[in-house]
C-alpha cells in the first residue's frame, strides 16, 4: 500500500504526520510506503491514500479529480491515535483488517 503525507510544502510537517503514519500503519501490523509530499505533486503521483490538513484537503480533490484516492484529515500530525482511526478506516475499505 502506498500512502502520502501532504503539507503545502513538502518538508516539516509532513515529515511529522508520515513517520506518524508509518507508526499507525505498524501498530495494525501493516507494511505501507509512505512518502512525504508537497500539494504540487500530489498530481503526479499514485497512491492508495493520501493524509493531510483538512485546510488543504479541498485543494487536493481539486488537483486529483475523480481519482477515487482516498483522503483523510488530519488535524494533528503527531497525534497517533488521530492518525491511527484513519489508518483503521482506510484498512475497512481495502478491507485489510
Amino acid at each position: 500500500m502506498k500512502v502520502l503525507a501532504v503539507c503545502g510544502f513538502g518538508v516539516g510537517s509532513s515529515m511529522i504526520l508520515k513517520m506518524t503514519i508509518e507508526k499507525a500503519f505498524r501498530e495494525f501490523g501493516v507494511e505501507a510506503k509512505v512518502i512525504n509530499s508537497d500539494i504540487s505533486d500530489v498530481s503526479g503521483q499514485k497512491a492508495d491514500a493520501i493524509f493531510s490538513s483538512p485546510d488543504i484537503i479541498g485543494d487536493i480533490e481539486r488537483r486529483l479529480g475523480s481519482s477515487g484516492v482516498k483522503l483523510y484529515g488530519i488535524k494533528k500530525y503527531s497525534d497517533v491515535e488521530e492518525v491511527k482511526a484513519s489508518v483503521e478506516k482506510l484498512l475497512e475499505a481495502k478491507d485489510m483488517k
